[in-house]
């Protein structure tokens, strides 16, 4: 690893985001930046980082990825030791809760954690050439995002868009997003998120400058991090349960320290952008392959997710320039 390598690693004071950044600095990077809501919380977890890996290499950065202003205020004024990330890991995010919650600007929390928030930062970085040439970025996927995992059903873009939208799959897109026409229901929230997730991925892979990566990467099923704290009672109480103890030999669970290790396992691959990384279909966890069900690879609906997100940011877009 290059003596001078940073790594950005969004949602870091606890779970995943944690693991990862410890990963990081265990793996020899020189610098790795970790984000919190709160300024408390960041430098908590960045004393925590510290004990564990016996290396003060860790920045903080405060920033709610729900509150889109805050994102870009935050975004603009970073400090010159936040030049040159060459891995910027967008881990952040939530599980649906049993109601309907939106943020200050009218977007559906999950999305709005998820996948709002993170394009903002990452237009940002990439306007403000905070990326190095080659720098690789990973999103936060899901195994909700396939279609085969029971309860998850991601909405199907094109008949909803057929159906309320007159065929105009950017505004059933951004209906989504916001949570409006349809019937929210918590397990499908998380699943159109992902889902958009995995296509956005798809859709800056071919804006990137050449040496760039994008790919989404689904950690895996790993109840011992505490991503379901707004979920509702049925997926806190029994589909996690089940997860975590459920024999091995089923593939529903794995330690926090496997699933962090997923995302380092695909930015450390050469030449490989634009894909949704996951567990085998109807796994959980295990080995993780590249996803080629059809409703993933969808160019047009990629292309209209991207579209409904720069929208719902205010038109923050970003095109290589040639």
């Amino acid at each position: 690893m290059n003596a001078t390598h940073t790594a950005l690693v969004t949602g870091a004071t606890s779970g995943l985001g944690f693991e990862a950044a410890a990963q990081l600095a265990e793996n020899d990077w020189s610098h790795v930046i970790i984000t919190g809501r709160t300024s408390t919380k960041v430098e908590e977890a960045r004393v925590r980082l510290v004990e564990r890996t016996g290396r003060d290499i860790f920045s903080t950065l405060t920033v709610d990825l729900a509150k889109p202003n805050e994102v870009l205020r935050v975004a603009t004024a970073l400090p010159e030791a936040f030049d040159s990330i060459d891995f910027l890991l967008l881990n952040a995010g939530m599980v649906s809760g049993s109601r309907l919650l939106r943020n200050e600007e009218g977007l559906e929390l999950t999305f709005a954690s998820s996948l709002v928030g993170h394009h903002q930062l990452t237009m940002q970085l990439l306007a403000d050439g905070r990326l190095s040439e080659d720098a690789d970025i990973v999103i936060a996927g899901s195994e909700a995002a396939r279609g085969d995992v029971p309860t998850f059903n991601p909405t199907d873009l094109t008949a909803l868009a057929d159906a309320d939208y007159r065929g105009d799959r950017v505004a059933a897109a951004e209906a989504l997003i916001r949570g409006t026409g349809v019937t929210y229901k918590p397990a499908t929230a998380y699943a159109d998120t992902k889902l958009f997730v995995a296509w956005w991925a798809a859709e800056l892979s071919r804006r990137l400058p050449a040496g760039m990566s994008v790919n989404a990467v689904s950690p895996g099923s790993a109840p011992d991090t505490d991503a379901a704290r707004h979920a509702n009672f049925f997926m806190k109480h029994v589909m996690m349960p089940m997860f975590k103890h459920a024999p091995k030999r089923f593939g529903m669970s794995a330690p926090v320290s496997v699933a962090a290790a997923r995302y380092l396992e695909v930015q450390a691959l050469d030449g490989v952008t634009g894909e949704f990384f996951a567990s085998a279909p109807k796994k959980m966890t295990g080995p993780i392959e590249t996803m080629r069900s059809p409703h993933l690879l969808n160019e047009i609906d990629q292309r209209a997710a991207w579209e409904a997100t720069v929208k719902v940011s205010g038109g923050i877009d970003y095109t290589v320039s040639v």
